[in-house]
């Protein structure tokens, strides 16, 4: 009898899973003693930055303190200080006082030319900015309605020429049938019938008298016509140059200056060139009878001077704005100068022993202007004062300041009289070359 023997598989190990355990064991050691490594690092950072900022912290409060205690320091030590304030010396007026306004120019002549015949525009031969001489035709005008007017007081005329013929015959025969009639023996006619004769007679030199005034009407229409004909040019009344046109070909224009009618030009006469001025109340007396130069400085910067007296004024102030109406008229040949322009016009004053100050340094209280004056103690004291003349950034006071006070600018509301400041003087080398501007 045999026996089976049933051998059980092994399950065998490879050399390549052997391999593989002991590298796994050896990765999972190197890891455990990586992670405690790495995890005692961080725990050193954590405290280093805790510790950082806490020294941030306790430096940025000191600071925040001391800056705290300098900032409460500055400020107990400004509100007990005396307040600054700028300040400017008065100055004496000097010999000749310089008043500058605003001035505009105008036209020596200006004209807006109508039609004074109604028709149509044939032809234009000028336009804007041409120059053009006195008596230059400037467009012409066809007038068919006028033509046909004219002709027919022409052809009147001359019927009424051929009525004096007949009437002077009947006259000339009347008068001599009056004559024969008159001169006959007494007994041949009759007195009544020589008063008839007489009479006819003097009908028919009352006719002819009749139809020579006819003539002579007739004659004035005519010549009416005639001198209508002559506008149908359109001339230029003087030199100068035109500075609108509102005509074209064909356009129908009317006779007049209406509101219903349009213009056909409009030109201007620029020399001389008028310039006109409000100088304000305060230097009315002085600009009346003022024989200074005049200093004319154009917005282009070009300075020119005009020597001699005011032109004219309108010796009279305008209610509403307190000003008197000043023209100054100057040769323009090399028209620097055109109507409109917006000038500066200098006036030389006579001094009047004023003082000047800016206009800063004024203040407008109940009581009236004053001024804020500065003493060497730095103590405060308003002063009342009275304006002399108001040239706008610069016044000039005839009572209450002498020349040397110190004037306080722009005094604020919080100042009072008899207080404690600082001053600080406002005259720098941009301020002194403004007044020396100003007194100019």
């Amino acid at each position: 009898m045999r026996k089976e023997v049933i051998l059980e598989p092994r399950e065998e190990t490879r050399p390549s899973d052997y391999g593989d355990d002991v590298a796994a064991t050896q990765l999972q050691a190197a890891s455990v003693r990586f992670d405690a490594s790495t995890g005692a690092r961080l725990r050193k950072a954590a405290i280093i930055i805790a510790a950082v900022f806490a020294a941030a912290f306790v430096v940025v409060s000191i600071t925040r303190y001391i800056k705290a205690r300098g900032v409460a320091s500055e400020t107990a030590a400004m509100s007990g200080a005396a307040p600054l304030v700028e300040v400017v010396r008065a100055r004496a007026v000097g010999a000749v006082q310089h008043l500058y306004l605003p001035g505009e120019t105008a036209a020596w002549h200006s004209s807006t030319i109508y039609a004074r015949v109604n028709g149509y525009v044939g032809k234009w031969f000028v336009d804007i900015g041409d120059r053009v001489h006195a008596g230059q035709v400037l467009a012409l005008i066809d007038t068919p309605d006028l033509d046909a007017q004219r002709a027919a007081a022409e052809a009147q005329l001359k019927a009424a020429d051929a009525q004096i013929l007949v009437r002077r015959a009947e006259a000339e025969f009347a008068r001599t049938t009056y004559e024969r009639w008159r001169d006959s023996p007494k007994g041949v006619v009759s007195e009544q019938e020589r008063e008839e004769k007489r009479a006819d007679y003097d009908s028919a030199v009352a006719r002819l008298k009749a139809a020579e005034a006819d003539v002579a009407l007739d004659q004035a229409h005519v010549n009416q016509y005639l001198a209508l004909t002559q506008f149908k040019k359109v001339t230029a009344p003087y030199d100068g140059v035109i500075t609108n046109r509102y005509i074209d070909i064909g356009n129908l224009v009317t006779a007049g200056s209406t509101s219903a009618t349009s213009p056909l030009y409009v030109m201007t006469q620029n020399d001389p060139i008028r310039i006109f001025v409000d100088a304000p109340q305060s230097a009315a007396d002085d600009l009346l009878n003022s024989s200074a130069p005049v200093q004319i400085q154009s917005n282009g910067g070009a300075t020119r001077a005009y020597v001699g007296k005011i032109t004219r004024t309108a010796e009279t102030i305008n209610p509403k704005a307190r000003t008197l109406r000043v023209e100054v008229d100057i040769p323009n040949p090399k028209n620097e100068f055109i109507p409109g322009m917006y000038v500066r016009v200098g006036f030389g004053l006579p001094p009047r022993g004023l003082v000047e100050v800016p206009a800063a340094a004024l203040v407008f209280r109940a009581a009236g202007p004053q001024v804020a004056c500065v003493d060497d103690s730095g103590r405060i004291s308003f002063r009342d004062v009275r304006i002399g003349r108001d040239d706008g950034s610069v016044v000039e006071l005839s009572s209450g300041v002498a020349p040397g006070d110190r004037l306080v600018l722009n005094v604020g509301s919080q100042i009072t009289a008899g207080e404690l400041v600082k001053a600080k003087s406002a005259e720098g080398p941009a301020d002194a070359a403004a007044a020396a501007t100003v007194r100019r």
